[in-house]
């Protein structure tokens, strides 16, 4: 039962693995979990940006922060993250899946061997599986219960001109896969959630021009990007205990474009 909101929202001392948490939406993940009190670690390939904001993160909040290079398209790679991990940390309580790619691009478009497709697949749905496969294994058998949050993207509702065909299915995948899961994880009080963002602004989002952002805008209800903190505050809450209740949904967070495709 709750008795208060500030405690059910609090995720001191939580340990937590958010991948890909050093750019974009995944660092505006890792700076409302450090907020929040929880000890983060940064699984990615870039280990330069990782070690920066792990240095930026630990000059100001009071958890435990960490950096282990991981590559979620290999299951070696992978399984050696986690197990290093384990190792320093024990156990782990929140895993957020934000690691990905973006493949644009038609079908008939891509070269013979289809290589944008396989590793669109690879990385955006077989990615967030494996890191499920290794983490929600130790959640199971330490009987803690925890928190799973994929980020996947508005792309798996809706269908984008420009084509995104590869990224568009990975992302589909990925919210049935996280309703899935959550109905399998359930019994073992691990909650299974989703977040699908919009347009955000983010390391995709940086290069582009002023007018084609203004562009987008005009297409977006709210008439703006998201923030990739405002990303963060919502895995916040799904990670925490105030969402004890919520399992196997699918939160879209697109200021409304979704709405009118």
């Amino acid at each position: 039962m709750i008795k208060s909101v500030s405690e059910a929202l609090s995720l001191k001392g939580k340990n937590t693995i958010v991948t890909g948490g050093a750019k974009g939406i995944g660092l505006g993940i890792t700076e409302a979990f450090a907020q929040q009190g929880a000890n983060v670690a940064i699984f990615a390939r870039d280990e330069a940006a990782a070690n920066d904001a792990v240095r930026d993160l630990k000059s100001r909040f009071g958890g435990q922060f960490s950096f282990y290079a991981a590559d979620i398209a290999n299951m070696d790679s992978c399984r050696e993250a986690v197990s290093n991990y384990i190792k320093d940390y024990g156990t782990v309580d929140v895993l957020v899946n934000n690691a990905g790619i973006g493949t644009m691009g038609s079908l008939l478009s891509m070269d013979e061997d289809m290589s944008s497709w396989f590793e669109c697949i690879n990385v955006d749905l077989h990615g967030g599986a494996r890191m499920c496969y290794l983490v929600c294994k130790h959640m199971r058998d330490a009987g803690k219960g925890g928190r799973v949050i994929n980020i996947t993207s508005n792309a798996g509702e809706i269908v984008n001109a420009p084509f995104l065909t590869a990224y568009a299915t990975a992302k589909a995948g990925f919210n049935h896969f996280t309703k899935c899961l959550a109905a399998e994880l359930a019994p073992f009080k691990i909650r299974v959630n989703a977040i699908a963002p919009g347009f955000t602004h983010s390391n995709f989002a940086k290069d582009a021009p002023p007018e084609a952002i203004k562009a987008l805008c005009e297409n977006i209800p709210i008439g703006r990007f998201a923030d990739a903190i405002e990303i963060g505050i919502l895995a916040a809450y799904l990670a925490s205990d105030a969402a004890d209740i919520v399992t196997g949904a699918v939160f879209t967070a697109d200021g409304g474009y979704a709405l009118q495709h």
